[in-house]
């Protein structure tokens, strides 16, 4: 396997991969390349899950056609439940992420 060298990298971003080498027990290069991957991946499955313009138009009609069809206290009430006042969204700290969840939120926030 070809090593993996990373010329003036951030240290915030270093830190990042040393966390992660650390909670996985790996090597930095082992790191460095499941992270390539998988990033990788995740790119490749934005791209590829995008719509088309037509796509879109096509969908947005059919939400609002859903959205027109009257209520009734049958099938078209799937859906449209509305939560007891006393049940709460957990928070993202509730839901017990990990700090490496929280970057990756952020930047997905971010782009």
């Amino acid at each position: 396997m070809t090593d993996i060298i990373l010329h003036d990298i951030d240290p915030l971003l270093l830190d990042r991969i040393k966390r992660v080498a650390n909670q996985r027990g790996w090597g930095l290069q082992e790191s460095l390349m499941h992270l390539l991957e998988h990033g990788l991946f995740a790119i490749e499955a934005e791209i590829a899950a995008r719509f088309t313009d037509s796509d879109a138009m096509a969908l947005q009609a059919a939400i609002s056609a859903l959205e027109g069809i009257p209520s009734d206290p049958g099938y078209a009430l799937i859906g449209r439940v509305e939560r007891p006042a006393d049940v709460k969204t957990p928070t993202l700290e509730q839901q017990g992420l990990t700090d490496i969840d929280r970057d990756l939120l952020a930047f997905v926030k971010k782009s």
